[in-house]
């Protein structure tokens, strides 16, 4: 069976329902409720995994993108899929992380490569996008 659960106590067990969080840590909130209902439950390093995923993937589009539109959580037997929509257009762009902190560049690359698979998604043309992020269960 399919599970999909969005932010802050919006959860359905069919895809429709998208609340979209406001900061990363709602979404992480969304994403430990989501996981604890699993079952099986995932090993503990899936669990940090899909966490940092989210954490990152919310905090990209808020910072680069000004918002979330949705966050969709989804698990089967082999795989756990964590969708972040937002209002821009424009592909993540891989740039030279800056060492001092002050201007990031390390999300991307974290994302790449702790997702077996990413992929952008432009559901209309000019709508915004949807990174599609899978790990292994």
């Amino acid at each position: 069976m399919e599970k999909l659960s969005d932010h802050e106590g919006c959860t359905a067990h069919a895809p429709g329902c998208a609340c979209p969080p406001l900061r990363a840590a709602q979404a992480r909130d969304a994403a430990c409720e989501f996981l604890a209902e699993l079952n099986p439950p995932p090993p503990e390093t899936t669990v940090q995994n899909v966490l940092l995923l989210v954490s990152e993937l919310v905090t990209n589009a808020l910072r680069h993108a000004g918002a979330v539109t949705a966050l969709r959580l989804r698990a089967d037997r082999h795989q756990i899929q964590v969708t972040v929509e937002d209002p821009s257009p424009a592909h993540p762009q891989d740039r030279t992380p800056d060492l001092s902190g002050l201007t990031g560049g390390f999300g991307w690359p974290m994302i790449q490569r702790l997702a077996h698979s990413v992929s952008i998604v432009q559901p209309r043309p000019g709508m915004g996008k949807a990174i599609v992020a899978a790990l292994p269960r």
